[in-house]
């Protein structure tokens, strides 16, 4: 008969293995993050995936809930557009980004025309 520990003492290694390995990658992606300057750390594409943008305005920002951002620039100004995004406007809620993120989005969007 096997002994039952065998595989669960395995997987426990893998595991402890894993987490260390990721641990020691994660650290050394804020050391490159944190020597980056600040205009490199907010890229505009990441951004609208990392605060939730993509949800209603559709991956390639064609809309869906939320309005189709591919020619806003046409219609808005930069400054209305950050307006918008750190204050809200209709059902997009305010907050959803702070102002350096919110200048970075709407300078990225104003082009879209």
């Amino acid at each position: 008969m096997r002994n039952p520990l065998v595989p669960f003492a395995t997987i426990a290694i893998i595991a402890i293995i894993a987490m260390v390995s990721l641990s020691y990658f994660g650290v050394n992606q804020v050391e490159q993050a944190k020597n980056k300057p600040a205009t490199e750390q907010l890229n505009p594409e990441e951004l609208l995936a990392a605060k939730g943008c993509t949800g209603c305005h559709g991956g390639k920002l064609e809309g869906g809930a939320g309005p189709n951002l591919t020619k806003v620039g046409a219609k808005l100004k930069e400054e209305d557009i950050k307006n918008i995004i750190v204050n809200g406007k209709g059902a997009m809620p305010a907050g959803l980004a702070n102002e350096d993120e919110a200048g970075v989005l709407a300078k990225w969007l104003a082009e879209k025309k």
